[in-house]
């Protein structure tokens, strides 16, 4: 029997996916352990090996088309088995955490259960059993027919599926949906306060035709802009901001830093002698921000409705813009490492985020972040916080601003900075306690060292 050849779940609220390039053709002799193709994600690239050895058949999933997780794309004939019509497609197994892209001998590719469960980049969206195997009707649908049929009002257990063993399929939503299929039943309404009504974005339609014909061009949304626009709007709407802003002085901070990047040793590389390490303002402020979060502990937590998640440790996010969107790649444990370790750690971070090439437990989770606007000469913003994170910290440009000191007027070079906390679970008190405990680390950047 074929080897059936699936869309692996390699993120952990992947519900599609796009295969940007095939290594290998249509009737290609592919070994085990082959790259067969490449996946785009919403943030990164991932090559996937080929489950079996034999000759690649049927390859059904196209190159930058949408494709349901746990969709078949492609049999592997072994070399003595005689090829035929395709194969149904066998029954998707129920995920549970995150998927290996590695796979068994003989059989689809198959989701790997882990006994712990990485961090998820949103609260509530980690998939769970059942989210592609079986919708709570008892309906098999795959995601995007279950998504569909959701936004359409309609009952999934009224829809015949024709796709593999029964499974609903986009097609058969869309069917259901010209032939007036059967409504789902509205959800019993408890009695609650009179509320405004919720306020509906403006539609395609109605946006498009405030301008004339012909004076713009539509930019279709990659996979990666449509998860960043939905985490936005859930994180504005379900994470009460509110913001702490204060100014650092960074004149001892930009002392000690060139004085340790003049004391770097230089080390041999292909292009030559280089430093080992070089030190940028950013590497500090992460530093600052890990150590600020160990000194006001009650800060470093998380917001679970049934209780606070408190980390034992400073795991910061540093947001890295990459094209068609940003990506926050983590330092883990980065109130424990050196500067220099910093330093490099996220160089290397930062450039495989720019060719897509992190690997899921390089992004997601993570108890605060930092965001820097100050390259490009932003004086001050508020940033918006991802979950599961608390705080974010928002960093604009070192500038010479005129301060008073002693009754004097001084030039020193000054940085704005505002943490944008979630009232859940950091209060005012203790986000302008985490705030200060910041402001004296950089002011003070020698207890960075120590």
């Amino acid at each position: 029997m074929p080897t059936e050849v699936i869309l692996p779940k390699v993120d952990m609220d992947m519900a599609t996916g796009q295969i940007s390039r095939w290594f290998a053709e249509e009737g290609a002799h592919v070994k085990k352990g082959d790259v067969l193709f490449e996946i785009e994600t919403d943030k990164a690239a991932m090559e996937i090996d080929a489950p079996a050895s034999g000759v690649l058949r049927d390859v059904t999933g196209k190159e930058g088309v949408d494709i349901p997780v746990g969709a078949p794309v492609a049999w592997i004939y072994a070399d003595d088995e005689v090829y035929g019509a395709k194969q149904d497609a066998a029954p998707i197994s129920p995920l549970v955490g995150e998927m290996s892209t590695k796979s068994t001998e003989g059989g689809a590719v198959p989701p790997t259960l882990h006994s712990v469960t990485p961090p998820s980049a949103l609260p509530g969206i980690s998939p769970t059993r059942g989210e592609i195997g079986q919708s709570p009707s008892g309906a098999r649908a795959t995601p995007l027919a279950r998504r569909l049929a959701r936004e359409a009002g309609l009952a999934l257990a009224s829809i015949i599926g024709t796709g593999p063993h029964g499974r609903v399929v986009k097609a058969d939503v869309d069917a259901a949906i010209a032939g007036g299929g059967a409504k789902a039943a509205p959800a019993a309404k408890a009695p609650v306060a009179a509320s405004a009504p919720a306020v509906k974005a403006m539609s395609d339609d109605q946006v498009l035709k405030l301008f004339e014909q012909g004076s713009y061009e539509l930019v279709p949304h990659d996979n990666m802009r449509k998860t960043i626009a939905r985490r936005l709007v859930e994180a504005k709407s379900t994470i009460p901001h509110f913001y702490l802003t204060l100014d650092c002085e960074l004149d001892a901070l930009l002392a000690l830093r060139t004085q340790i990047n003049a004391a770097a040793p230089m080390k041999k590389t292909d292009k030559g002698e280089a430093p080992a390490y070089k030190l940028s303002v950013n590497d500090m402020v992460i530093k600052a921000m890990a150590l600020a979060l160990k000194a006001v502990p009650d800060a470093n937590a998380s917001w679970t409705e049934s209780a606070m998640v408190k980390h034992k440790h400073a795991d910061v996010g540093v947001a890295v813009s990459i094209p068609g969107g940003l990506i926050t790649p983590i330092i883990r444990h980065a109130d424990e490492k050196t500067l220099s370790t910093i330093s490099n750690e996220m160089k290397d971070l930062a450039s495989r985020a720019r060719s897509r090439k992190l690997k899921p437990e390089e992004y997601q989770g993570g108890t605060t972040a930092v965001s820097n606007l100050g390259m490009f000469g932003i004086k001050d913003f508020a940033a918006v916080i991802n979950p599961p994170h608390a705080t974010i910290l928002a960093v604009g440009a070192g500038e010479e601003r005129a301060v008073v000191k002693n009754g004097e007027i001084k030039i020193a070079t000054v940085m704005s900075v505002t943490l944008s906390t979630d009232h859940r679970a950091v209060d005012g008190a203790l986000g302008a306690e985490l705030l200060v405990a910041f402001k004296r680390l950089i002011e003070n950047p020698m207890g960075m060292l120590v």
